[in-house]
C-alpha cells in the first residue's frame, strides 16, 4: 500500500492524518455495505461481535496508553476520564454476553493480531500510539454516534442507552470542541519528519488490519485478490469496496471489520 510522500505531508500532524485519510472518506461513503446500514440493516448477532471486539482493542489500547501516559511522544494525549472506554465496554459486555460474559466474550483471530500489534507499538514504539488513539476515539466521538442512532433504533434497544454504554462520552461536554482540542494537542507533539511519516504509515497498517479477513472469511479467489490490489492505496480501497458490493452472504468477522473500518475511517475528518 502506497502512503503520503514526506515531502507533501502539511505542516500539522493532524491535517497530515486527515490528508491521509480523505482518499478513504470519499471511497467509503459509496459502498453498499455503508448505504445498507443506514438503512437499518443491523443484526444482533453482528453487532455483538463488533462490541467483542472493541472490548479486547479498547482493553489493549488503553493499558499501552497508561504504560506511556507520562513519555512525551504521547503525554499531551492523555485524556482517561474524557475518552477511555473500558469500562463502558464492561458494561456493555454484561448486557450483550450476561453476567458470566468474561467467559463467553468471543475473540476472533483478526482482532488478536490487532491487540498484538498495539502491544507491540506501546512497548516498542510508543511515538506510533497517536495514530491508533487518533483513529479510535476521534471516529468514536464522530462516525460512532452515528452508528449509536442506528444500532439503537434497528435492534430497537432501550432509550436508556442500554448495551451502547461504549458511545457515550459524559465527561466531554462539546465533541466538536473536544476534537479540537485533541487535534490541537497533537500538533505539540515534537517530531521529526521521518517520526511523523512513520505515524502517517502506522495509520494505513492500521486500516489493512481492519480490511484483513480470517482464512475462514474468505474465498480463494478474494485471498488472492487483496494480495494483488494491495500493491497501492488506491487499489487495495478499491478492492474491499468490490467485495463489500459482489459479497452476498457476509460472515459475522467480516461484518465486524466492515463496521469498525466505517466508524474509524468515514468520520474522522
Amino acid at each position: 500500500m502506497d502512503h503520503p510522500q514526506r515531502h507533501s505531508l502539511p505542516q500539522d500532524l493532524s491535517d497530515s492524518l486527515k490528508e491521509a485519510t480523505m482518499e478513504v472518506h470519499t471511497l467509503a461513503e459509496n459502498v453498499e455495505f455503508m448505504r445498507n446500514f443506514q438503512k437499518g440493516q443491523v443484526t444482533r448477532k453482528g453487532f455483538k461481535l463488533v462490541m467483542a471486539s472493541l472490548y479486547h482493542v479498547y482493553v489493549a489500547l488503553e493499558e499501552e496508553i497508561e504504560r506511556n501516559k507520562d513519555d512525551p511522544v504521547f503525554a499531551p494525549l492523555y485524556f482517561p476520564e474524557e475518552l477511555h472506554r473500558k469500562a463502558a465496554l464492561e458494561q456493555d459486555m454484561a448486557f450483550w454476553y450476561g453476567p458470566r460474559w468474561q467467559e463467553a466474550v468471543p475473540y476472533t483471530a483478526a482482532t488478536h493480531r490487532y491487540v498484538d500489534r498495539l502491544q507491540q507499538v506501546g512497548r516498542r514504539e510508543p511515538e506510533l500510539l497517536v495514530a491508533h488513539a487518533y483513529t479510535r476515539y476521534l471516529g468514536d466521538l464522530s462516525g460512532g454516534q452515528v452508528l449509536k442512532k442506528i444500532v439503537q433504533k434497528a435492534l430497537d434497544l432501550p432509550s436508556s442507552g442500554e448495551g451502547l454504554a461504549f458511545f457515550t462520552f459524559p465527561n466531554i461536554a462539546s465533541a466538536t470542541k473536544f476534537k479540537q482540542l485533541y487535534r490541537s494537542r497533537m500538533n505539540t507533539l515534537e517530531m521529526t519528519p521521518e517520526v511523523r511519516q512513520k505515524v502517517i504509515e502506522e495509520l494505513f497498517e492500521e486500516l489493512q488490519e481492519l480490511l484483513t479477513q480470517d482464512p475462514e472469511d474468505q474465498h480463494p479467489s478474494q485471498t488472492a485478490g487483496l494480495h494483488h490490489h494491495a500493491s497501492s492505496q488506491q487499489n487495495a480501497f478499491q478492492f474491499i469496496i468490490h467485495k463489500w458490493n459482489t459479497t452476498s452472504q457476509v460472515s459475522g468477522c467480516a461484518w465486524c471489520r466492515d463496521i469498525q473500518f466505517m466508524q474509524s475511517y468515514m468520520y474522522l475528518g
